[in-house]
């Protein structure tokens, strides 16, 4: 559901294909298949995850098709929620009430595939910090859906694990006393930004739309600071809708600075592609050339880095801006 029509996802299996094709014609490197057991990911994703949130995505398509088996054929949307005074602590027997109260919009929907596309992306984040903090070589998580909009019991956004948090947790759980994220993509990531808003070990810095104007709409101010022992450890760089790359390019450098004071260990980029100048759904000036000079300045602060693909829907070019973050970024050094 997108502005009151039923229309495709905007997020579609080409995206990776396209990237994919992408990494193996500029020969950056070493492409491999994750191979971390079941047991080992869900330890990292039910850190950040709810318990019943996890077990309602684990079983939702089956539930959805044994309401009726016609509903094989269609997409699960959530079509009510429980908001403000409305209670969350009691789980309705209701699929569709359970629906509402585990998402936030009416754009994400439940498909066949949902659960086993998002737990393979956990998959991947986890051994993308594995491989970063046993080799120190940066590595790039080549997956779909997104996951920055998940919080720890809501979806929506695409998302439905949050793969930048299952990443971050798994270099804390790993021994790095200080990880940040730094989140790129033209929507704030309202997900991370929740999972970690009271924790001090984890930085989160976004640069993203003003959320005056532009989805998620609800969070992502820059006087959301942290709370508890979180405050001073959440940075919100919201840039109005139009803005080009020099202005882009300052909001980088106040998050980079923040993550050079933070003095943080390893570095989690959520590698939003939507920045580009005809994305579908965003509004920021970025050119494909841009991409090489973001890659640039990530390097520079010189800590272990994985990149964890979030949004961007300009099929005919997000190969090519993917490839050239990474390309700006390593250099000569092997990328996976």
């Amino acid at each position: 559901m997108f502005r009151g029509q039923m229309v495709p996802c905007f997020e579609v299996a080409k995206r990776a294909a396209c990237i994919l094709e992408a990494l193996e014609r500029r020969r950056l490197g070493i492409v491999t298949t994750p191979d971390a057991a079941d047991d080992r990911v869900a330890e990292v994703v039910n850190r950040v995850h709810d318990k019943r949130y996890l077990d309602f995505l684990r079983g939702a398509w089956q539930e959805w098709v044994a309401l009726d088996p016609l509903n094989a054929q269609r997409d699960a949307l959530p079509s009510v929620w429980s908001i403000r005074s409305m209670r969350s602590d009691r789980l309705p027997a209701s699929f569709a009430a359970r629906m509402g109260l585990f998402s936030f919009d009416a754009g994400t929907p439940l498909t066949a595939g949902t659960w086993q596309a998002a737990w393979a992306g956990a998959r991947c984040a986890l051994c993308a910090a594995e491989k970063v903090q046993a080799e120190a070589q940066p590595v790039f998580v080549l997956t779909r859906p997104p996951g920055h909009h998940a919080g720890s019991d809501f979806f929506g956004g695409y998302c439905f694990i949050n793969n930048a948090a299952v990443a971050a947790q798994a270099l804390r759980d790993g021994g790095i006393g200080r990880v940040a994220i730094v989140d790129i993509d033209y929507h704030h990531g309202n997900g991370t930004q929740a999972i970690f808003y009271r924790r001090a070990d984890v930085l989160f810095a976004s640069i993203h739309g003003d959320p005056a104007t532009e989805y998620p709409f609800f969070l992502g101010y820059a006087d959301e600071t942290g709370c508890g022992e979180g405050a001073g450890f959440n940075l919100n760089l919201p840039l109005p809708c139009g803005s080009d790359f020099s202005a882009w390019r300052q909001a980088l450098c106040k998050a980079l600075q923040a993550v050079a004071d933070y003095q943080a260990q390893a570095l989690v980029v959520s590698l939003g592609l939507d920045t580009y100048r005809h994305d579908p759904i965003a509004g920021f000036q970025l050119n494909s050339e841009d991409y090489l000079s973001v890659g640039e300045m990530l390097a520079s602060l010189a800590i272990p880095t994985l990149f964890i693909l979030e949004g961007g829907y300009a099929l005919q070019a997000i190969g090519e801006n993917t490839v050239n973050v990474l390309t700006g970024f390593c250099g000569t050094r092997s990328t996976y």
